[in-house]
């Protein structure tokens, strides 16, 4: 992961307003630690010196498109999600009311807030940042005599034992809100409460799942406080929480999706107290298994539509929005923990291809989950496709609980991280959006740079420099993994630079007011093949993954007159694959540029600015399937007789329906047919069914490895327990029948289902239901088929009658007839 820093230009002498001044020009994996930023907190000795200090978030002020989307977040479902949720219903409140405490005292109203109260400041709305304040005061006013705060019912909800999980996230929350105004009850408020957390055992010290997964974020907060306090006492209290939490160091340990966003680099955040290599190591491992073993699709991130899960690892399978923008955050943390560039591409990559398409454009709604290939998002349940049940692509602004709240500060700390202090006294922009940082360099002269780019879309970023002395300081710009050859100007005069993918730029001058810098980031077409997803192709220039342009039909389904809820339907194909230039696939692509969007919303359909031209096949068997969701990708190359069409692909991120993992289209011998899917062998009716399970599960074919396999779709008839529950076949003609075979689906040690306490089987004859005749047993093994065989029948249905245990419910993985 590591690479030596090498020259690229040396002493290259170009006029300045203040006269003849040197430049050299050198490419660095990273900003030298040997020296310590004089103006900014950083890390605290013992603590690693990291290569980047994040600056006051009063130093950047975003512009362009990405303001544009802050201003939409304020004026949208979250700026006034106080409207619509009843989570931020302030009466009795738990986060505002400690004595009353009835209603709301977990996780919503932090999550909530720390989006709300980063994009108020950032927007300088102040009728949002007074609303904010009121929640901040809440929270300040809430501490006890013994160091805890928050809701009192938090304290004892695990057990007995302090769920501080929602406290974590209001530590980020008075955080930003210290690092906006210095307000000083922040510093002594997380003292205190930090001294109340040494005191509890270590038993009881983060007990509950999503505190112990999540652990990460309260060490964040502990060095937080160090940086500023040096209290010793405190790397005791930090090392205590890493031994307490989920032990991320070792492997990826949990497949939920948002903790693995949000946990996966918890060692790195641990390395600045161990200085171990191992720790910063092992969230490159973890970040790497996952997309490794779900995230072989575009768009930066890997199917988790609740937990990842063995089998469904297509580019059909979705994220959560709070995945989404905790990836970016994680990522954003290991940009300034490391230095290493890797990080920046990688939030990127879940921004810009991602984000947006979670939510409407105009940022009124939201789904919970979103996929690469999205030929639908509406209503309508797709479980088991999804793992999740009800409305998860629903664009809603009153559900999706979770999402609802947290997804907010996706783009405010992206805002905070366009541009990092570095040891050297320096500055450095990591991601390039059009803003202005005000910030202090060299001996502590405070400089102004603008920034101007129309960047992820275009590769030209210009910085003007505004000093109110000539004053020497080092820039760093940084050179994303996708670019071979950058370009640089200072001046208007050219560079001869020799760069690299993943590294920075270091520019050392004597900077005087006036001066500016181009920089250019050529942006080739480049394809992806991933070969372990069916060969399927993704299209790429610059940090831009492109998606098929599907119209979109947006039907109102529900919500209120003031924040209605849609569902988007496709209004023209889909279903194409790509037919390239056999020689030279990236030539098979024209790119288009259109004007930029009056808007500055390049994320919609209209809006995007770039657009690629290329030629398809339609592939009329590749089908929604049963459940509304984009049929299951298939080997390609893929035959196809249907004519060539021209058809035009979009930044994925503009595209909230998105075919982007591609069939290729083949003409020799190697490209097969596509096949229709198969059908399930009968027909299943049950007596009932749960929601995220389905009947068709029980004959679709997928062999189960036992009883508690959680890899495969599954019929069960939870939550009703111990009662009689019946599920029937039925067969498209009438057919001969002497023997079925049952694999009982049996969670014990993770839920409430068991194997029946008996089961009959009985034929259909006319309108009555009939007892086969055998002299077998009606099984109850778990882990193995069960084989019944019964004196020859010939019916349309036949039909399992089952009792349950006492207290428990029961389910069928496969059910065979023969």
């Amino acid at each position: 992961m590591r690479r030596a820093a090498w020259t690229i230009a040396l002493l290259a002498f170009y006029p300045a307003a203040a006269g003849l001044a040197a430049e050299t020009v050198t490419a660095v994996d990273r900003p030298d630690t040997q020296s310590t930023n004089a103006h900014y907190v950083g890390n605290r000795p013992p603590l690693v010196n990291a290569p980047f200090v994040k600056l006051p978030p009063r130093a950047i002020v975003p512009g362009g498109w990405l303001r544009k989307q802050l201003e939409l977040q304020a004026a949208g479902f979250h700026g006034h999600l106080g409207e619509i949720s009843r989570f931020l219903v302030k009466e009795n409140n738990g986060w505002l009311d400690p004595s009353a405490d009835k209603h709301s005292g977990w996780e919503e109203v932090p999550y909530w807030l720390k989006g709300f109260l980063n994009c108020a400041y950032l927007v300088g709305d102040e009728q949002q940042i007074a609303e904010a304040k009121i929640w901040i005061e809440g929270a300040l006013a809430s501490q006890q005599p013994d160091g805890w705060f928050g809701p009192p019912s938090n304290r004892t909800r695990i057990d007995g034992a302090p769920d501080l999980w929602p406290n974590m996230i209001m530590l980020f929350c008075l955080q930003d809100y210290h690092d906006y105004t210095g307000d000083p009850r922040v510093i002594e408020l997380m003292s205190r409460y930090c001294e109340y957390l040494q005191t509890i055992p270590g038993e009881r010290f983060l007990p509950g799942y999503w505190d112990n997964m999540r652990g990460g974020d309260l060490l964040s907060s502990v060095y937080w406080l160090y940086n500023r306090t040096g209290q010793e006492k405190l790397l005791e209290l930090a090392a205590k929480v890493h031994r307490r939490t989920a032990r991320w160091d070792q492997d990826v340990i949990n497949w939920h999706n948002v903790n693995m966003c949000q946990a996966f680099g918890e060692p790195a955040t641990y390395y600045l107290q161990s200085k171990a290599e191992t720790d910063l190591q092992a969230a490159y491992r973890n970040w790497q298994k996952i997309r490794e073993t779900y995230g072989q699709v575009p768009g930066g991130l890997f199917g988790g539509d609740e937990n990842c899960r063995p089998g469904f690892v297509g580019p059909r399978q979705a994220i959560e929005t709070c995945g989404i923008i905790e990836a970016m955050l994680s990522h954003e943390t290991l940009l300034v923990i490391s230095g290493d560039p890797l990080w920046a591409d990688l939030c990127e990559d879940a921004a810009f291809n991602s984000l947006p398409a979670a939510l409407t454009a105009d940022i009124k709604a939201l789904r919970y989950l979103t996929a690469p290939n999205m030929i639908l998002s509406d209503r309508a349940n797709k479980s088991p496709g999804l793992q999740n049940s009800g409305p998860m692509l629903l664009m809603d602004p009153h559900l999706h609980r979770c999402c609802q709240h947290n997804w907010g500060h996706g783009w405010p700390y992206f805002a905070q991280h366009l541009w990092l202090a570095t040891p050297d006294n320096g500055l450095a922009a990591v991601f390039f959006q059009e803003s202005r940082v005000t910030a202090k360099v060299a001996d502590g002269t405070e400089v102004t740079i603008e920034q101007e780019t129309h960047y992820p879309f275009d590769g030209t970023v210009r910085f003007t420099i505004k000093t109110p002395r000539p004053v020497a300081f080092p820039l760093y710009l940084r050179v994303p993994e996708w670019c071979a050859a950058p370009r640089l100007a200072i001046g208007g005069r050219a560079i001869d630079v020799q760069g690299r993918p993943s590294s920075y730029l270091r520019l050392d001058r004597t900077w005087a007011s006036g001066d500016w810098v181009e920089l250019t980031l050529p942006m080739d077409i480049a394809l992806r093949r991933w070969e372990k997803n069916m060969n399927s192709v993704s299209v790429d220039r610059g940090p831009l993954t492109y998606s098929l342009r599907i119209e979109e039909q947006h039907v109102r389904q529900g919500g209120t007159d003031d924040w209605p809820a849609w569902e988007i339907h496709p209004a023209s194909p889909w279903n194409y694959g790509l037919v390239l230039d056999a020689q030279d696939a990236a030539a098979s692509f024209q790119v288009v540029q259109k004007p930029w969007p009056s808007s500055d919303m390049p994320f919609t359909l209209e809006g995007a600015p770039i657009e690629l031209r290329a030629k398809g096949r339609r592939i009329p068997a590749w089908r929604q399937d049963r459940l509304g969701l984009v049929g299951s990708l298939q080997p390609s190359p893929v035959s196809s007789a249907e004519p060539e069409e021209a058809i035009t692909l979009i930044p994925m991120g503009a595209a909230r329906l998105r075919i982007s993992s591609f069939p290729v289209i083949g003409q020799g011998p190697d490209a097969r047919p596509w096949q229709e899917p198969p059908k399930p062998a009968f027909e299943v009716k049950a007596s009932h069914c749960f929601a995220s399970d389905s009947v068709e599960a029980v004959a679709d074919g997928l062999e189960p490895t036992n009883s508690n396999d959680h890899s495969i779709p599954r019929m069960t008839w939870w939550p009703r327990r111990g009662g009689q529950e019946w599920i029937a076949a039925e067969f498209a003609a009438p057919r001969e029948c002497s023997r079925v075979t049952v694999y009982w689906f049996d969670d014990t040690g993770v839920g409430q289902c068991r194997v029946p306490a008996a089961w009959r089987l009985f034929y259909r004859s006319g309108q009555d239901w009939t007892p086969v005749k055998t002299d077998g047993i009606f099984g109850t093994a778990k882990d193995r088929y069960n084989d019944v065989r019964f004196e020859p029948v010939k019916t349309d249905a036949l039909k399992i009658e089952v009792d349950f245990q006492q207290g428990f419910s029961g389910g069928v993985l496969e059910w065979q007839v023969k």
